[in-house]
């Protein structure tokens, strides 16, 4: 279990996924896009989101204080700012 944080729109939002073998940033990518059309983030749901909106997102990752997995998922600059 992990937690993938998405930061988009000015928004940000936690949501666990199942991983099962490590992902590349480009899957992380997939994911939230899939997550974010779907409903599945809290407060996030753009159903007619395009497949590339996270083309140039960063990716960060770091472990938790008892070890669990966080991704970050967020624009280059700070909250999402246009």
């Amino acid at each position: 279990m992990a937690t993938l944080n998405i930061t988009y729109d000015g928004m940000s939002s936690d949501v666990p996924v199942e991983l099962d073998h490590p992902v590349t940033d480009d899957d992380v990518r997939r994911i939230a896009t899939e997550l974010v059309r779907s409903g599945g983030v809290p407060g996030m749901h753009r159903a007619r989101l395009q497949a590339d909106a996270f083309r140039y997102f960063v990716v960060d990752r770091f472990r938790g204080p008892r070890g669990e997995e966080r991704i970050y998922l967020r624009p280059k600059v700070p909250f999402g700012a246009r």
